[in-house]
């Protein structure tokens, strides 16, 4: 059985999605804000406050790979 290479690390790191993701999502709450209001705008906030969550889960993750959890995702 051959083995499979692994993934380059700037195919499986995570962090640049978040990054820009976030990021987005605060574009989209500025321009929102001043054009409109209402549903789109809590929308934008639940998108950020979502890319929040996701960089605490990547921060986990890279804690628990550093002590070297059993169960951490080895990045």
């Amino acid at each position: 059985m051959r083995h499979t290479p692994d993934l380059p690390k700037r195919l499986t790191d995570l962090t640049p999605v978040v990054i820009v993701g976030t990021a987005l999502w605060l574009v989209a709450l500025v321009v929102l804000f001043f054009t409109s209001g209402g549903v789109w705008v809590q929308t934008c906030l639940a998108g950020i406050v979502l890319g929040g969550i996701g960089f605490g889960i990547i921060f986990w993750q890279r804690a628990a790979a550093r002590r070297g959890s059993k169960s951490a995702q080895r990045l």
